[in-house]
């Protein structure tokens, strides 16, 4: 067996490729046509990029530079590449969300956390019956918080 090696290259051509966020969008609601799993995808989405951004605000990189402020930056990023409304929508919503995760308390953070992952593979398991659309194209990780 191969070791496993991180091919860098794939995400950024896909990236590249997928710079309709009309289709990114209709890729990603493909993937999401039940009301379960709508509805706990309204839920469990924010619970996760809200906990994900509280955790990270906690993991120092450099001087007033934490984690959560550098995946914010990188997710600014590629939303500026796809849409800049989306990306200054994304940058409010992550600014209140940075806030809000930082100021709860950690085991809060990782409790509501799990909980988010649990609503998002229950609405794909029980209710739409299909992988959730980030297996097939890492950009839906990111569209996922800004479509629902």
């Amino acid at each position: 067996m191969a070791p496993f090696r991180f091919r860098w290259r794939e995400p950024i051509l896909e990236l590249l490729a997928m710079r309709d966020i009309r289709a990114l969008f209709a890729d990603y609601a493909s993937h999401h046509q039940t009301k379960g799993n709508k509805w706990f995808h309204r839920f469990g989405i924010p619970m996760i990029m809200l906990t994900l951004v509280g955790m990270l605000a906690r993991v120092p990189i450099a001087p007033h530079v934490d984690a959560a402020i550098v995946l914010i930056v990188i997710a600014e990023i590629v939303y500026a590449i796809l849409d800049w409304r989306l990306a200054a929508l994304m940058l409010l919503i992550s600014a209140v969300f940075y806030l809000i995760g930082a100021a709860l308390p950690f085991w809060i953070n990782v409790a509501f956390f799990i909980l988010g992952w649990i609503f998002q593979f229950v609405g794909h398991s029980v209710y739409e019956k299909r992988q959730p659309a980030f297996l097939t194209n890492a950009l839906h990780l990111q569209s996922s918080g800004s479509e629902e």
